[in-house]
């Protein structure tokens, strides 16, 4: 069914974007796993994927820094000649009771916003040309707590709703 595409997976070596990344080789697509910090369980994910005969490349970036999402995207690029599929996974929270506005620091709010949201977009513009080409798509993985405001904490709830508009805009 995906036989010869190629997927990006910001987030791809845990959770649901590894989940994701390994249906989409199931269905035979090749797969770049984005990582950021979990190296030994992004290396995991390639083997699992190669194992189950797709190519896999890993890539660490942050997301949230628009040069570093560059530079995986051509090197996604580069290695496959095509890019067909970006799923934005990543994501981060720090789990502070929304009572607690002075627990929420500036720090924790930044960093939730930079991933969450401006990592979603900064995907996104950088594949954007190479996904018109080859008439791929993009999904966007959010969160009920952007549409219920309830979640880990105020800035994640308020990052996933932020992502659900983004992909609103960008549809």
């Amino acid at each position: 069914m995906l036989e010869g595409k190629t997927a990006l997976i910001s987030g791809g070596g845990t959770g649901i974007g590894r989940a994701t990344g390994l249906r989409l080789a199931a269905e035979g697509a090749n797969i770049v796993v984005n990582y950021s910090r979990s190296a030994d369980d992004a290396i995991q994910t390639q083997k699992d994927i190669e194992a189950l005969g797709r190519e896999c490349m890993i890539y660490q970036a942050d997301v949230s820094v628009d040069d570093q999402v560059r530079e995986m995207a051509d090197a996604a690029i580069k290695e496959f000649k095509r890019l067909d599929i970006l799923v934005n996974s990543a994501g981060i929270t720090h789990f502070i009771p929304q009572p607690n506005l002075d627990d929420l620091k500036d720090e924790h709010w930044d960093s939730i916003m930079g991933v969450n949201v401006k990592g979603v977009f900064n995907c996104c513009r950088a594949v954007a040309s190479e996904l018109k080409k080859q008439k791929g798509s993009i999904v966007n993985i959010t969160s009920i707590g952007g549409i219920t405001g309830q979640g880990s904490s105020i800035a994640y709830a308020a990052s996933k709703a932020a992502a659900i508009s983004v992909t609103k805009s960008l549809a």
